[in-house]
C-alpha cells in the first residue's frame, strides 16, 4: 500500500513536470515564431534600407556639385573677355606630329580633365613630347579653353576641341546617335528587372562624349597611335613605354579584368539573346576602358569602326546589351585587344575600399571608376588624396567656387 501511495504521487508529480515541459515547448514554439517574424521584419528593413542608400549615391553620383557647377560659368565668363590671340594655344604645328605622344581625353568635367593632364605630365620624363587632345561639348568649350590658357600644363602641348565641329558625326552615320534620345536603352532581357533601372538615367550613359572612344581614327586622322585616357583616372607613373609596347598584330591594349567572376561576358551581355550566345563565350574575359593605347594603323585596315556599327544597329531594340560602352567594347574588339601588365591599370577606386596599397602604388594609372568619383563628397576618403594632390585647391577660380580638399 505505500509503494502504491508513493508510485501515485510519484506518477502525479511527473504528470506536472510534462505539463510543464509542453508549456515550455510551447512557449518556445511562439518565441521562435516571434523570433523569425522579427528576422523577417529586419531583412526587409535592410533591404529598403539599401536600396535607398543605392538610389540615393547614384543620385549624388549623377549630380553635379555646386563648386563644379559654378566653375565653368566663371571660367567661360573669363574666356569671352579675351581678345582673339589670347584665345589659342601654341604649338599647333605639332598636333599631328605622329613622333609625339597623342593622349586622347573626352570630357566635360574640368577638373577632373585638369587631374589627367597634371598628373601625366607631373611623371612624363619630357613633358615637351606629350600632347593632349581634349574634346569636349559646346557648354564646356569656353571654359575647358580658358582654364588652360590660365593654368598651362608645362612644355605639354594642348588642344581643346568642341565634339560639335566634328560635321561627320551625326545621326546618319552613328547608329548610337539615332539610339541615345531613348530614355530606356538598357535590354529588356533577364536580369533587366533585378538591376537598378534608374542607374541606366545616369547622364554618362546618354551622353555623347562616352561613344567617342569609337571614332578615334577619324578624330586623328593623321595619327598612327593615341593613349585613350578616361577622365576619372590618375596617372602614376611615366606612361611613354606603352607607345613601344608590342601589341601582337592587336588593334587595342587592354588590361583585363577576369581575377573576378562578375568581369567575364555574362556580366555585360544578354546571353539569352540567340545572338550573343552564338556569337560569344559567356566565360571570355572581361577588360578595361580607361586607360588603352590603340594602333589607329591596325584599327583602320580591320574596320573597327564599321563593327561597332553593325552590333549598334543590331541593338536598336535594347536586346543584346545594357547602357554603357563596355558591352559594345567587348563585342567590337572581340580578337582585337593584346592584354597588358596589370600593373599599367588598376581599377576600383571608385567602388570598392578593399584594393590592397600595394596594387595602388605600383600602378601607372588608377582608375576610380564606379559612383564614388573623388571630386564627389561620397569619395572613398582613404583613396581621395591620391585624386586631390593634383589640384591646386589655391588657384583663384577654384577660390571663388568655394572648391576646397
Amino acid at each position: 500500500m505505500i509503494l502504491l501511495c508513493s508510485a501515485h504521487e510519484k506518477l502525479k508529480a511527473m504528470e506536472q513536470t510534462l505539463l510543464k515541459g509542453k508549456q515550455i515547448q510551447n512557449d518556445c514554439a511562439a518565441m521562435i515564431k516571434r523570433l523569425r517574424a522579427m528576422l523577417h521584419l529586419s531583412e526587409e528593413q535592410l533591404r529598403v534600407q539599401k536600396k535607398q542608400a543605392l538610389f540615393l549615391t547614384h543620385l549624388t553620383a549623377k549630380t553635379t556639385p555646386k563648386g563644379l557647377h559654378c566653375l565653368p560659368l566663371r571660367l567661360s565668363t573669363e574666356y569671352f573677355l579675351l581678345n582673339s590671340s589670347q584665345m589659342h594655344f601654341p604649338d599647333k604645328e605639332i598636333l599631328d606630329d605622329p613622333k609625339l605622344y597623342h593622349y586622347a581625353l573626352f570630357s566635360d568635367n574640368i577638373l577632373a580633365a585638369a587631374v589627367v593632364v597634371n598628373s601625366t605630365i607631373t611623371h612624363a620624363e619630357d613633358p615637351s613630347k606629350h600632347v593632349f587632345h581634349i574634346v569636349t561639348d559646346r557648354l564646356n568649350y569656353a571654359a575647358m579653353n580658358m582654364w588652360f590658357i590660365a593654368n598651362p600644363p608645362s612644355k605639354a602641348t594642348i588642344k581643346v576641341q568642341n565634339v560639335e565641329e566634328f560635321t561627320w558625326f551625326n545621326s546618319s552615320y552613328s547608329p548610337i546617335l539615332r539610339q541615345l534620345p531613348s530614355t530606356n536603352y538598357y535590354f529588356k532581357g533577364r536580369r533587366a528587372e533585378s538591376d537598378s533601372g534608374f542607374r541606366y538615367r545616369n547622364p554618362k550613359y546618354l551622353s555623347i562624349m562616352n561613344h567617342l572612344r569609337f571614332y578615334l581614327p577619324q578624330i586623328f586622322p593623321k595619327l598612327d597611335k593615341v593613349l585613350f585616357l578616361d577622365d576619372d583616372i590618375v596617372v602614376q607613373k611615366d606612361l611613354t613605354g606603352l607607345w613601344s609596347t608590342d601589341l601582337k598584330g592587336k588593334v587595342i591594349g587592354v588590361v583585363e579584368t577576369c581575377g573576378e567572376s562578375f568581369h567575364r561576358f555574362d556580366r555585360y551581355l544578354n546571353f539569352s539573346n540567340p545572338i550573343i550566345s552564338k556569337s560569344f563565350d559567356p566565360r571570355a574575359c572581361g577588360w578595361a576602358f580607361g586607360m588603352n593605347i590603340v594602333d589607329l594603323n591596325k584599327w583602320r585596315k580591320q574596320n573597327i569602326t564599321d563593327v561597332y556599327h553593325k552590333w549598334q544597329n543590331l541593338n536598336r531594340d535594347r536586346l543584346l546589351w545594357k547602357l554603357g560602352t563596355l558591352p559594345p567594347g567587348l563585342i567590337t574588339f572581340q580578337n582585337h585587344t593584346h592584354a597588358l601588365e596589370r600593373s599599367w591599370h588598376v581599377l576600383g577606386l571608385g567602388y570598392n575600399p578593399n584594393i590592397p596599397q600595394k596594387d595602388i602604388e605600383r600602378a601607372a594609372v588608377i582608375h576610380y571608376n564606379g559612383n564614388l568619383k573623388p571630386w564627389l563628397e561620397i569619395a572613398i576618403p582613404k583613396f581621395r588624396n591620391y585624386w586631390a594632390k593634383f589640384v591646386d585647391y589655391d588657384q583663384l577660380y577654384l577660390r571663388e567656387c568655394n572648391i576646397t580638399p
